[in-house]
């Protein structure tokens, strides 16, 4: 990636942290960085593209090359808590995740890599897809909910909303078969 293509790219995720999704607009972001909204063009073809590209950029971790391991609900459980930690490191990021239409190369990788771990496991190769897609869905719905709340003037603490969640320090099997349905 080229360096200019780069800084307009950690320029929007700063812009995206500061006034959120519906604020971060080619325009605002052209002035940020001092040039006019048509040069950005050049780097991004469209608003989507950008956000797309952040979505990548932000969810390929430093060490990328690294692959989890362990039984298959630990590696599961471990996606979707890097995910949410992701998404609320950012202001709207379940919405920006919510909305990429490429994810990039790293997130289908972690993707097919879930897959094959469920598969593996004694999961069939439709229901494990179904079971990754369920769970990511279901991580980004939720912090998607929890962030709206967060800034909802109305609604209760964070600590007093974890205080009534109920515990889910229960042991797992080690099978996908066996798990709730």
């Amino acid at each position: 990636m080229g360096q200019r293509r780069t800084q307009v790219l950690h320029t929007a995720i700063d812009l995206l942290d500061e006034v959120g999704l519906d604020g971060l607009t080619m325009r605002l972001l052209a002035d940020r960085l001092g040039v006019r909204a048509s040069a950005l063009y050049r780097h991004y073809p469209s608003k989507q593209a950008l956000l797309d590209a952040m979505v990548a950029h932000l969810v390929t971790p430093p060490d990328a090359g690294a692959t989890l391991d362990g039984p298959w609900d630990h590696q599961l459980r471990a996606v979707a808590h890097g995910i949410r930690h992701l998404m609320l490191a950012h202001r709207d990021g379940a919405r920006l995740i919510a909305g990429f239409h490429d994810p990039g190369e790293h997130a289908v990788a972690s993707s097919h890599h879930l897959i094959n771990t469920l598969t593996t496991a004694g999961a069939p190769p439709t229901t494990a897809a179904v079971a990754v897609d369920t769970v990511l869905a279901y991580v980004n719905g939720y912090t998607t909910q929890e962030q709206a709340r967060a800034t909802d003037p109305g609604a209760p603490p964070r600590p007093a909303r974890n205080a009534t969640r109920p515990s889910t320090t229960a042991s797992t099997s080690s099978s996908p078969a066996s798990a709730p349905t």
